[in-house]
């Protein structure tokens, strides 16, 4: 579990693999400090298992289901890294409820300036809008943002200066590929409607 409050952006150092999965070594001093084989770590909002942890890196394997479902597998040596370690107990709840489980990869139609900041504007499919609202959440490449537009192909959030600067999204052009997870309360509450 997680809550899509990024805490580190963390460097692609080497991508080994192909179709049937590939290994992805990370460079995330801070969050490698607090890190054990075995913990689930969340890579642009993918759920993941270190199964290496050295001085300042951490990697791990992403197996052809992660691939088919994520744009992990378009990631390279030199690429930036949402990096965000599971919830603890006693953590602060500062985004919302994240699993990590990716449900659609998304298409950046428009960035631009508002502001201080940015405005995204996010190209997605019917099975995640589906469970979107005006002023609800969602998590783009792993990170908790809430709504402001909505429309029947995409979506559209506010990216504040401080988001723009400690994730990757500042960084995204049209056409790039996200990460999108629905809200995780939304799937449980159209679930239990749709078969009461």
């Amino acid at each position: 579990m997680f809550t899509g409050i990024v805490r580190e952006r963390g460097r692609i150092l080497a991508t080994e693999g192909g179709k049937d999965g590939i290994r992805l070594v990370v460079s995330a001093p801070q969050t490698a400090g607090t890190t054990a084989i075995g913990d689930s770590i969340a890579l642009n909002g993918t759920c993941l298992t270190a199964v290496a942890v050295e001085e300042g890196t951490i990697a791990f394997d992403a197996v052809p289901e992660t691939l088919r479902r994520s744009s992990l597998g378009s990631l390279h040596e030199g690429s930036d890294v949402n990096v965000e370690p599971a919830l603890r107990a006693g953590d602060s709840l500062g985004g919302h409820f994240v699993q990590g489980h990716v449900d659609a990869v998304g298409t950046v139609r428009s960035v631009e300036p508002e502001g201080e900041g940015l405005r995204l504007r996010v190209d997605a499919p019917p099975d995640v809008l589906r469970y979107a609202v005006e002023k609800g959440s969602i998590a783009v490449d792993g990170v908790s943002l809430t709504i402001s537009v909505l429309d029947e192909d995409a979506f559209e959030v506010a990216l504040v200066p401080h988001t723009v600067e400690v994730t990757t999204l500042g960084r995204l052009a049209p056409g790039d590929p996200v990460n999108l997870e629905a809200d995780m309360l939304a799937k449980h509450v159209a679930r239990l409607a749709a078969h009461p």
